[in-house]
């Protein structure tokens, strides 16, 4: 069976999820994530794509990001991932393939799910055992959104500002939501949407989404539905 073109929808949010090959470590130290921090940054403003939140993990990495562009958010991982393998390669001497196959992702909807990606993405040094809170991990966007620091490669979607009328309010509420957690369910839905290239949201959202790509967009859809005559 033909592999399926990668879902990008521009205006959307995407989670993007790449691995390391064979779970293999991508990061040695702190030069290699601020290395990776600073080529998303680069090429995030060169290819028109909005970064709203991520999380560097010792062999893989998520992304939020929003694409203005269909080609957008591919150039990105493109760019990022060819100069990353070769930095990497260099300084560890190694040679070779560092990624598992090509980045996966998928479309989601910021009504329902772009605040809960987000205390998902900041939450997977807790749920991997690195850190007891999500705000001790160093390499997240975490501490940008709680008021710890200032992140150039961050910005903030819509809905984060609708947390609160001031920075500090906003800092709290969202603080108190990843503290809150994420369900199991959720945290099922959201990784298994962004491997197998299913569009995550309500059923009319998936049926709007349908009509702006020809690409199926979830098990239940074959392509762009016939024209009305």
């Amino acid at each position: 069976m033909a592999r399926l073109p990668r879902l990008i929808v521009p205006g959307h949010p995407h989670h993007v999820i790449q691995r390391g090959n064979n779970r293999q470590a991508i990061f040695s130290g702190t030069a290699d994530y601020q290395m990776m921090l600073g080529l998303l940054d680069e090429n995030a403003h060169k290819f028109g794509v909005s970064i709203h939140a991520y999380v560097l993990m010792g062999n893989h990495f998520h992304l939020l990001a929003t694409p203005s562009t269909t080609d957008g958010l591919p150039q990105v991982m493109q760019a990022v991932g060819r100069r990353y393998v070769r930095y990497f390669n260099e300084s560890q001497r190694r040679t070779g393939t560092l990624w598992e196959g090509r980045f996966k992702s998928t479309v989601i909807q910021a009504e329902r799910y772009l605040l809960t990606c987000m205390a998902y993405i900041d939450l997977n040094p807790v749920r991997a055992g690195l850190v007891g809170r999500a705000l001790d991990y160093a390499w997240s966007s975490h501490g940008h959104y709680v008021g710890l620091r200032t992140d150039k490669l961050l910005t903030p979607h819509p809905f984060f500002w609708e947390l609160g009328n001031t920075p500090f309010s906003r800092e709290v509420a969202y603080a108190e939501m990843v503290q809150a957690g994420v369900s199991g369910a959720q945290q099922l839905a959201l990784t298994d949407a962004a491997l197998r290239g299913w569009a995550l949201g309500e059923q009319d959202f998936v049926k709007k989404l349908q009509k702006l790509t020809e690409r199926r967009v979830s098990k239940g859809t074959a392509g762009r539905p016939p024209a009305a005559k």
